[in-house]
């Protein structure tokens, strides 16, 4: 088949890609001409790993192919993919949908045959019938159908979750759309991967759903964190007695510094105020927002106490700022929140991580990039872990803590103990949900 992917950003990239790799002719087209330019030198705007790779080996193919040119790219589709941004909108907390429907309507003016428009962007209930209409008044000669394809992908993990889904979600309204949609995931078909064929609606609501859901998850562990900090659990230890319950299973139950990234923060708040416009609030959901806010907070006040009292003139050391291991994505990581509080508190704050410094020099200013975690701790006052890359997990704690001034760590991703920071020399350590402790 061929097809055409509109908006090569994390989504669009990715799923370009990985169908090109399915055997399809895919064209990928952006209204950026320096990321096109890009792409067609081999380039990848986004950290994703075995994606480089992956595209390499499928334009050499000739199946995957790069365009500014929306109209060339719609000669002989037989599906076009709406993969562009849905931020968060001013004011108000709902996703705005600018952009696809900019998109609809350029589809609309340029498509001339039988086309399948299918939204791979997450949008909020109703936007796949707006788009038709937007469609259909722009071109009512058009023969076209809808579709909505939510995407379920990890960050870190795309190409995988891509390949060897969970699950497909389609959303249709007619038999004709359903056979295109299963013609392009036909490999997973084949394959037996769950195809899930719904309704529009039960389509768009699925993703939004189990966002909240899994943000849910998240944040009632790190609840249960801070209370096992008062009452003397330890939260891996629940966590693992919890999980262990088929009912509940043992995923998301990782207790840390709050949730962030590209889609929980943005599909949460969307999905509350989708409730809000319905008379139905979304008061489990509009409560996870509330608190992971708090929980984001709350960090620093534990970097308070290990910091007796006061950032002031203290060196502080900063392990990770991405919103997890394996991207280079920092939007609504908690280091948005802890590391200006830091800086803001007179600290002097050094950040390590392996591929955060591109998105984060414009984000954290007033903060030394340094390449090596142990050139960060060295003099330091304090050693933060904020996101548990590979590179942190093994660490020489003895090496680090004999560089410092204030031998003083906090794991906010719980990778170490307290046994293990004693042992190397550290004088105080905290974590989340589990034992820690301050020498005199």
């Amino acid at each position: 088949m061929k097809i055409a992917m509109i908006g090569t950003g994390y989504v669009g990239l990715v799923s370009g890609v990985c169908f090109s790799d399915f055997g399809h002719e895919v064209i990928c087209v952006d209204k950026d001409p320096a990321k096109i330019e890009a792409l067609n030198r081999g380039e990848v705007p986004i950290y994703e790993p075995g994606l480089e790779a992956l595209m390499e080996k499928n334009v050499t193919a000739g199946r995957l192919s790069f365009t500014l040119d929306l109209k060339e790219a719609l000669e002989g589709v037989e599906a076009v993919f709406i993969a562009v941004g849905t931020p968060t909108r001013r004011g108000d907390g709902h996703a705005d949908l600018t952009y696809v429907m900019a998109a609809a309507q350029e589809i609309a003016e340029l498509a001339k045959d039988y086309i399948v428009i299918v939204t791979k962007s997450t949008v909020p209930v109703g936007t796949n019938r707006q788009v038709k209409q937007t469609v259909k008044k722009a071109n009512p000669a058009l023969d076209f159908d809808v579709a909505s394809n939510p995407e379920f992908l990890r960050e870190g993990a795309a190409i995988e979750d891509f390949m060897k889904p969970d699950r497909v979600v389609v959303g249709v309204q007619n038999d004709r759309a359903a056979e295109v949609m299963a013609d392009i995931y036909r490999p997973l078909y084949l394959r037996e991967f769950p195809i899930v064929t719904t309704d529009l609606e039960s389509a768009e609501m699925i993703k939004y759903a189990a966002n909240a859901f899994l943000a849910t998850k998240i944040t009632f562990i790190n609840e249960i964190a801070a209370l096992c900090e008062r009452v003397g659990g330890d939260i891996k230890q629940v966590a693992n007695g919890i999980g262990l319950d088929n009912r509940i299973g043992n995923k998301f139950l990782h207790a840390g510094p709050g949730y962030g990234g590209s889609c929980f923060p943005k599909d949460t708040k969307a999905l509350a105020r989708i409730g809000q416009e319905h008379a139905v609030p979304m008061q489990i959901t509009e409560t996870v927002i509330k608190v992971n806010e708090e929980i984001k907070r709350r960090m620093i006040d534990k970097l308070l106490d290990l910091c007796e009292g006061s950032f002031n003139g203290k060196t502080i050391a900063i392990l990770g700022v991405t919103f997890k291991p394996n991207t280079d994505d920092m939007r609504d990581a908690p280091a948005l929140t802890i590391i200006p509080a830091l800086v803001g508190g007179g600290a002097k704050v050094r950040v390590c991580d392996p591929q955060g410094q591109h998105e984060g020099e414009g984000l954290l200013p007033g903060v030394h990039w340094v390449e090596d975690a142990y050139k960060a701790a060295n003099n330091a006052d304090l050693v933060v872990i904020l996101t548990e890359w590979n590179e942190f997990r093994a660490l020489d704690l003895k090496r680090m803590a004999k560089k410092m001034s204030v031998p003083h760590m906090a794991d906010l991703r719980n990778i170490y103990s307290p046994k293990d920071a004693k042992r190397a020399g550290f004088t105080a350590y905290a974590s989340i949900g589990r034992g820690q402790f301050f020498e005199d």
